[in-house]
């Protein structure tokens, strides 16, 4: 059964998140970069204009050329209050997702709780890179980059996340496990992983190809992105701003959700319940009172 937050916390959590999207979306504008939401941020946007009510997080997806400018702008203009955090900049991260996070917080997943990175509240960025037209040529890239990001994952955690349960889970955890301590043993780089991975990725980034696509995702079949359906853009009510998402956004969701407009169960409700979680007095960085508990951990920012 997922754990949920008391109606405060997420509240203040869900604020929290708005706060970063709204500055992402300001540099973002200004310098003209194309970004959109997706997954549980366009099903709560179509569904509740909002939040999905027991949601903490916000899903944000760039094309690749869009997202490295991002980086370098968002060291030069947001500095002061945000770090990015992903594999390239700490080999601690491990995933190929992209977090912007607000200094002077503090929120560890409890799949993340062994990683021992930096780890604050943020808005999660997804990299769309040019994936081939041709079935085989496609189905390889996906498999190759989904194949390298899961080692990444098993290098630095050997209990990784899973949504399977009882025996199952347990037969997959012993499998990680035997991963993790053989890519230890065999002194397996992090970084070395990460650049295979995004070596793969960008394979086709020199090509115009029709589709664009995460492919280190949970499955690398599921963030695919059609050029010629996704333009123009369209702006769509999120908490109070106005965010773009793709032009064929219900496609997408219906493709990766089904019926996304139904209410799933209680017991298949997602959420990413912190192992520890500090907010920041507002542009202080100190700490303030409202925490979830976990064990006394200092964070690395």
């Amino acid at each position: 059964m997922p754990k949920f937050y008391d109606e405060e916390t997420l509240r203040r959590l869900q604020q929290t998140e708005l706060e970063i999207l709204k500055d992402f979306m300001e540099l973002c504008d200004r310098h003209g970069l194309i970004y959109f939401g997706i997954a549980g941020t366009g099903i709560g946007a179509k569904r509740h204009g909002g939040f999905i009510p027991w949601d903490d997080d916000i899903d944000i997806a760039m094309p690749r050329r869009d997202f490295e400018r991002f980086l370098k702008l968002a060291k030069k203009e947001l500095s002061d209050r945000y770090i990015p955090l992903n594999a390239a900049y700490d080999s601690r991260f491990p995933m190929m997702t992209t977090r912007l996070m607000k200094k002077g917080t503090l929120f560890i997943e409890e799949a993340l709780k062994d990683a021992h990175c930096p780890c604050g509240i943020f808005l999660d960025i997804y990299v769309l890179d040019n994936v081939a037209d041709g079935r085989i040529a496609y189905e390889l890239q996906s498999w190759e980059a989904w194949f390298w990001s899961k080692l990444l994952v098993l290098r630095r955690l050997p209990r990784p996340f899973l949504f399977q349960t009882g025996i199952k889970a347990r037969l997959i955890w012993a499998v990680c496990g035997a991963v993790h301590t053989g890519l230890r043993i065999l002194r397996v780089s992090p970084e070395w992983l990460r650049r295979r991975c995004e070596r793969v990725c960008r394979r086709y980034e020199k090509k115009n190809t029709r589709r664009m696509a995460f492919l280190p995702d949970t499955s690398p079949y599921w963030n695919v992105v059609d050029k010629t359906k996704l333009y123009p853009l369209r702006r769509m009510e999120f908490s109070g701003l106005q965010v773009p998402f793709a032009n064929n956004m219900e496609e997408l969701l219906t493709n990766q959700y089904g019926d996304y407009m139904t209410l799933p169960p209680l017991e298949k409700r997602k959420t990413h319940y912190p192992y520890r979680l500090k907010f920041g007095r507002p542009d202080t960085g100190k700490e303030s009172a409202t925490e979830q508990s976990g064990k006394d951990e200092e964070p690395c920012m």
